[in-house]
This record gives structure tokens, sequence and C-alpha cells, in this order.
């Protein structure tokens, strides 16, 4: 990836990400449970993100997305991570007036190959 393929900007505030292990599970007539993990990438991240600014900044930003257009993966670091691979399939913008506006968009973890 280049530095072009990089998620450069900040969020506005606060985001919130989750995390999802993927688990396979057997539960036998005993009681028994085996739980193994599911493939060697099971845990994966999705972040709903919030930008706000100047409607050049935030079609800086909206430009980088429509670029990788869903599914064209970029790099990003998210809070309390490593940087990882993501894709922004969906993204909402809303003016606030006086040529201010805010971004959202959810980035979700990706494995393929890119």
């Amino acid at each position: 990836m280049t530095v072009a393929d990089e998620f450069i900007w900040c969020p506005y505030i606060e985001p919130t990400g989750t995390g999802t292990f993927r688990v396979r599970s057997a539960q036998f007539g005993s009681g028994y449970k085996q739980v193994a993990s599911d493939g060697i990438n099971n845990e994966s991240q999705s972040w709903p993100l919030t930008f706000r600014g100047s409607e050049a900044y935030v079609l800086e930003i909206l430009n980088f997305l429509r670029s990788k257009a869903g599914y064209i993966p970029f790099t990003w670091t998210p809070p309390l991570g490593s940087q990882a691979k993501f894709t922004c399939t969906s993204y909402g913008a809303t003016p606030l007036g006086g040529g201010n506006f805010t971004l959202t968009a959810t980035f979700d973890q990706y494995f393929g190959v890119s």
C-alpha cells in the first residue's frame, strides 16, 4: 500500500469501536461444550466515526473514501490498536450551516487480499 492508501484524518470526538470474535462451538449431550477460534483472524473491528469541519476539509475526507469505492482497503490506526486494513461501504453528510459539515462513516476491518 502507498501513503495515499492511509487514512490520516482524526475523528471528531470519542469514537466507540466494536470488536467481534468469531468462534465455533459444539455442545454435547453431557453438557460438555467445546469452543475454538474461527480462523486465524477471528477478531474484527468496526468503528462508526464522525468528522466535522469546513466544506473543504470534509470534501477531502469524502474524496478519499470515494476513491476507495467501498471495496478497496486502506490503512488506518484505530484507538488502542495497531495499523490495519479497513473498508468503508457507506457514509452520511450533514450541512451545519456557515459552510461547515458533519461526515459520518463506519470503518470495518478487512482481511482479504488487496
